[in-house]
């Protein structure tokens, strides 16, 4: 089985404008910035022994999924989820 950096490298014809890649475990997890004809989004896919599942995060939603993140991270780790900006 191929080994790609980017999940785009399995479908060329819309290059990403960046690429992220984060393996934990057994699973690897693919962030691209990518630009279509509505605007930018992030497409998030995680692969797992070769099943991939995808969201796709339109930019403008982006900033309030980071601080959702930035809160559920908080809680992990002890903390009530208020985050400081």
């Amino acid at each position: 089985m191929r080994n790609f950096d980017s999940d785009e490298e399995r479908r060329p014809h819309n290059p990403p404008l960046h690429s992220e890649k984060i393996v934990t475990d057994r699973k690897i997890f693919f962030l691209d910035l990518k630009e279509n004809d509505r605007g930018r989004f992030i497409k998030i896919t995680e692969d797992v022994r070769g099943r991939r599942d995808t969201i796709i995060l339109p930019i403008e939603a982006a900033q309030e999924f980071m601080d959702a993140m930035m809160r559920a991270l908080d809680v992990a780790n002890g903390g009530d989820g208020t985050v400081e900006d």
